[in-house]
């Protein structure tokens, strides 16, 4: 098997933007929804987006976790199979 380091950086930088996307895309949503709802209502708390986006932030892990996990996984896998 070929070993080539570059290609390895670039599955990894590829798997944490896999597993970071949907919660940080997510979690700007609700920031930009809480925002307008903020400016329109002129209700300015601070925690009111803090609550929404960790609410949200735990959803998603929930959800998606046992795919995250099977993603690392995989990647680890692949990264062991190398150094053999």
């Amino acid at each position: 098997m070929d070993f080539e380091a570059g290609e390895v950086l670039r599955q990894g930088v590829f798997v944490v933007l896999r597993l970071a996307g949907p919660i940080l895309i997510l979690s700007m949503v609700v920031g930009i929804l809480v925002a307008i709802f903020q400016a329109v209502t002129q209700i300015h708390d601070q925690t009111l987006g803090f609550v929404l986006k960790l609410v949200v932030i735990i959803l998603v892990l929930f959800i998606g976790g046992g795919w995250m996990m099977d993603t690392l996984l995989e990647y680890t896998r692949y990264i062991f199979t190398l150094m053999t």
